[in-house]
C-alpha cells in the first residue's frame, strides 16, 4: 500500500498522544493500532527524533525512545493532546451520521443517537449549530430495503424491476446480491446482473419492485465491488465522448455532472467534454441549455438534437 506524505504527517501527529496517553506503548501494538508494519513504525519514531518544538523551550527535541520493544515519548506538551475536529470536520461528520439516521430500518438506532449526541458536545455549539441546517434525507422505499437485507442474509437472488432514466424505461432484471450501499446520499444494491452479466448498482428508490427468489445467489468469483470512494462516475470504452460549448451562463454544467474535460475559451466561455453510453440524456441537456451551450461534437450527435429541437418547436405549431 502506497502512503503519502499526508497520511504520515497525520499519523505522526496521532502517535505522540496516543503514546504519551498511554506512557508506554508495545512496538507491535503501535504498529497493529496505526495500520503500519513495525518497520514503518520505527522509520516514523526516527523521523520523531528530528522534529524540535518551541515549547517548553524555544528548539526542543522530542525525547523517544523504542528500545526493547517498548515506546515512550517525553517532552513532547505542546503536541501531547489528542487531536480535535475543525468546525468544518465536526459538521461534515454530524451531517453524515444524521442522514444515517435517516436510513429506514436501521439496527441499533439508539446507539447512533448517542454517538450524534457525544459529537455535538465534544465539537461544540458551532458545529452543532452548522450541520443542524443542513438536512439530507435518503429516498428509500423500507420494504424494499427489507427485502434487500433479507436477500443478502439468505444468499438469495432478487427479481426486480428497474426504471432507467437515460432511456425512460422500467428492464426486468435477475440479481444476485452483493451488498447494500450507502452513497452521495442514495442507497444502492450492488449486485450481479445476470442481464448485463456484470457488477451493477441499482438505485433504491428506481426499484418499482422486488421479489426474493428462492435460489441461491451465484456471485462469480470474478465480480469486483464497485470502488465508490472516488464517486460512481466511471468512463468506459463504450462511452461517447460529447463536447459542449458553454457560454457564462451554462458554466454550472461541470458542476453537476462528471466531465471528463473542462477547457477556458475566454470571455466566461467553456468547453467540456462529458462521456456517456447513452446519448439521450446529453441531448436532452442540449435542449434545457437552450442558447447557454450548444453540442459541437460528434456530429451525429449535434444532428440528433437539432432533430430533437425540431420536432420540439412543430409541437408548438400544432396548438
Amino acid at each position: 500500500m502506497t502512503t503519502t506524505s499526508t497520511d504520515r504527517l497525520t499519523r505522526l501527529l496521532a502517535l505522540v498522544p496516543y503514546v504519551v496517553s498511554r506512557d508506554t506503548v508495545a512496538l507491535e501494538s503501535a504498529a497493529a493500532a496505526f495500520g503500519v508494519s513495525e518497520k514503518q513504525l520505527i522509520d516514523d519514531l526516527n523521523l520523531l527524533w528530528c522534529v524540535e518544538l518551541r515549547a517548553p523551550d524555544p528548539y526542543c527535541p522530542i525525547d523517544l525512545s523504542y528500545e526493547g520493544g517498548e515506546i515512550t515519548v517525553s517532552q513532547a506538551e505542546s503536541i501531547a493532546r489528542p487531536l480535535r475536529l475543525g468546525v468544518d470536520e465536526a459538521s461534515a461528520l454530524l451531517v453524515a451520521l444524521r442522514m444515517l439516521a435517516e436510513i429506514p430500518y436501521l439496527e441499533d438506532r439508539d446507539a447512533l443517537s448517542r454517538l450524534i449526541a457525544k459529537l455535538e458536545s465534544a465539537a461544540g455549539a458551532a458545529a452543532a449549530a452548522v450541520s443542524s441546517q443542513v438536512s439530507v434525507q435518503v429516498e428509500a422505499r423500507g420494504e424494499v430495503i427489507t427485502r434487500v437485507r433479507e436477500a443478502i442474509g439468505q444468499g438469495l437472488r432478487v427479481h426486480l424491476t428497474y426504471y432507467v432514466p437515460g432511456r425512460d424505461e422500467n428492464t426486468e432484471r435477475d440479481v444476485d446480491p452483493m451488498r447494500l450501499l450507502f452513497v452521495e446520499g442514495q442507497s444502492y444494491l450492488e449486485g450481479w446482473c445476470r442481464r448485463a452479466e456484470a457488477v451493477r448498482l441499482f438505485r433504491l428508490d428506481r426499484i418499482g419492485d422486488l421479489v426474493v427468489l428462492r435460489v441461491p445467489a451465484e456471485v462469480p468469483d470474478h465480480a469486483e465491488p464497485v470502488d465508490v470512494d472516488g464517486g460512481l462516475f466511471r468512463p468506459s470504452a463504450e462511452d461517447v465522448r460529447v463536447t459542449v460549448e458553454l457560454a457564462p451562463s451554462g458554466r454550472w454544467v461541470p458542476d453537476y455532472y462528471p466531465c471528463e474535460s473542462v477547457e477556458e475559451l475566454g470571455e466566461g466561455r467553456v468547453r467540456v467534454v462529458l462521456r456517456t453510453r447513452d446519448t439521450r440524456w446529453v441531448r436532452g441537456l442540449a435542449l434545457r441549455l437552450g442558447d447557454q451551450g450548444r453540442v459541437v461534437g460528434p456530429p451525429d450527435v449535434a444532428a440528433m438534437i437539432r432533430g430533437d429541437a425540431e420536432r420540439a418547436l412543430a409541437l408548438y405549431d400544432t396548438v
